[in-house]
């Protein structure tokens, strides 16, 4: 059975091996660098001016992570560092606001994500996520994390609902 792409208002995903490459430089002074895809951001701020609730659930620590999300249209408060149980933040997510696990769209690429993927209405993996997490999905990508594949995610579901349109009014107002 496909999965309910129409259903979709909240959209969760991981960082690194989704919105990244899953690499991480490391600075002079031991912290991590992480290089994102403009595409996948730019998907990003679409969703986000099409008003669909951005979050993402990390395990990462980072302030700078922080900062480039929000850079893209996820809210701070949608922001969840250093998150060791996912499958409890989603559920909290899905408490607050009020979402059922079926509106729930989570990204997500490795074992960490694994509980996530199974409890949200559709779970969708790159093609280099591991094979827990493939076996978990419920769509699993023709491109790998931080190569397009968060930005191939959204027009699927964006052109499934008719939302996969470019405002640029909206966009001047919101960035």
């Amino acid at each position: 059975m496909a999965p309910n792409l129409k259903a979709i208002r909240a959209i969760l995903l991981d960082i690194d091996g989704v919105m990244t490459d899953g690499s991480i430089l490391v600075n002079a002074d031991g912290g991590p660098l992480r290089i994102f895809n403009e595409k996948d951001g730019h998907g990003l701020r679409m969703a986000a001016i099409a008003g669909y609730f951005l979050g993402v659930i990390t395990g990462g620590s980072t302030e700078s992570v922080r900062k480039r999300m929000t850079d893209y249209g996820v809210p701070y408060g949608h922001i969840y560092l250093k998150v060791r149980d996912k499958l409890k933040a989603i559920r909290s997510i899905c408490e607050e606001y009020g979402f059922a696990p079926e509106e729930v769209l989570y990204m997500g690429d490795d074992i960490p994500d694994v509980t996530a993927l199974l409890f949200a209405g559709v779970g969708v993996v790159p093609s280099d996520a591991v094979e827990e997490a493939k076996k978990a999905a419920d769509i699993i990508a023709p491109v790998p994390g931080g190569r397009g594949f968060v930005r191939w995610t959204l027009e699927q579901v964006m052109k499934e609902q008719g939302r996969w349109y470019f405002d640029v009014e909206k966009y001047e107002k919101m960035f």
